[in-house]
C-alpha cells in the first residue's frame, strides 16, 4: 500500500520538528503513517506534486526575516520607521501569495501556518483558497490541529484513489459482462451455424470419390465445429452456475435481511 509523503516546508528546524511530534500516531483506517521530507520554504517555487501527498508550510519565517532586516535598519524618523512598517507589511503579504501560488500551482493540498501576531483580528482561525488551507499560528494549538487536520487531508486522498480504482475494476468488469451476456445471446446462432457446418463437412467426408486433399479438409472443417460446439457448451454450463450462486447469494441476503 502507497506511504505518502508529507513535505514540511520551513527555515526552522523547531517548526518540522513539532509537526512531526504532533502528528497523530493512531493511524486512521486504511490510511498509512506518512514519510515526512523537510526543506526549506526558498523551494517551495521548484515544487511537484508528484514528489508528495502533502505539502505544510511556515510562513511565520517571513516575518522573522522581515523583523530582522527592519531592526537592523532601524530609524528615529517616525515617518521613515512608518514606511518601514509599511514596506515589510506589504513584502511579508507578497512572499505569502508567492508560497500560496507555488503550493497551488504543484496540485496538491496544501497547508499554510501563518503568524498569529500578523494575522487580521478579523479574519477566522483558517481560511480556505482551492486546495490551500491557512491556519493561524495559535500557541500550543497549531501542531496538533495542524497534524489532525493534515492526516484527515490524506485519508481522504488516500479514499478518493481507491474510489478510483474501484471504478477502473467496476468499468472492466462491466465491459466482460456486455461481452458475457453479447456471447450468450448469440450463442443459438452460432449453434446453428456450427450445426451446418459440421453437417455438411460429414456430409463431404463420407462422399465417394473425392480426393484426398478435399476429405482432409472436410475433415479438418468437422474437427474445428465440434471444438467450437464444446467452447460454446462450456458457455452455457457457466451461466448456468452463475444463475444458480445468484439464487444462492439471494436466499442469504433474504436470510440475513429476516434475521435483523
Amino acid at each position: 500500500m502507497h506511504r505518502p509523503t508529507v513535505l514540511i516546508l520551513a527555515s526552522d528546524p523547531g517548526f518540522s520538528r513539532e509537526i512531526t511530534a504532533s502528528w497523530p500516531q493512531d493511524s486512521a483506517p486504511h490510511c498509512n503513517a506518512p514519510e515526512f521530507i523537510v526543506l526549506d520554504e526558498g523551494f517551495s517555487r521548484d515544487l511537484e506534486g508528484s514528489h508528495y501527498d502533502l505539502a505544510i508550510a511556515d510562513a511565520s519565517s517571513f516575518e522573522k526575516n522581515l523583523s530582522h532586516h527592519h531592526d537592523h535598519n532601524h530609524t528615529h524618523d517616525d515617518r521613515n520607521q512608518g514606511n518601514n512598517n509599511d514596506n515589510g507589511e506589504d513584502q511579508r503579504k507578497r512572499l505569502t501569495q508567492a508560497l500560496k501560488q507555488s503550493l497551488a500551482g504543484a496540485g496538491k493540498p496544501a497547508i499554510i501556518v501563518r503568524s498569529s501576531v500578523h494575522s487580521d483580528p478579523l479574519r477566522g482561525f483558517y481560511e480556505i483558497d482551492g486546495a490551500v488551507l491557512e491556519l493561524r499560528r495559535e500557541p500550543g494549538l497549531w501542531p496538533v490541529v495542524t497534524g489532525l487536520i493534515g492526516r484527515e487531508i490524506l485519508c481522504r486522498a488516500r479514499a478518493e484513489l481507491r474510489a478510483v480504482e474501484a471504478e477502473k475494476v467496476c468499468a472492466g468488469a462491466q465491459d466482460e459482462a456486455t461481452l458475457g451476456r453479447y456471447m450468450v445471446e448469440m450463442r443459438t446462432n452460432v449453434n446453428n451455424a456450427l450445426t451446418t457446418v459440421l453437417g455438411n463437412a460429414e456430409l463431404l467426408v463420407i462422399e465417394p470419390g473425392l480426393p484426398a486433399t478435399v476429405l482432409a479438409q472436410a475433415d479438418t472443417i468437422r474437427n474445428m465445429a465440434l471444438r467450437l460446439h464444446e467452447v460454446f457448451q462450456r458457455f452455457s454450463s457457466i451461466e448456468k452456475e452463475l444463475r444458480a450462486d445468484a439464487r444462492e447469494s439471494g436466499k442469504k441476503a433474504a436470510h440475513a435481511a429476516a434475521g435483523r
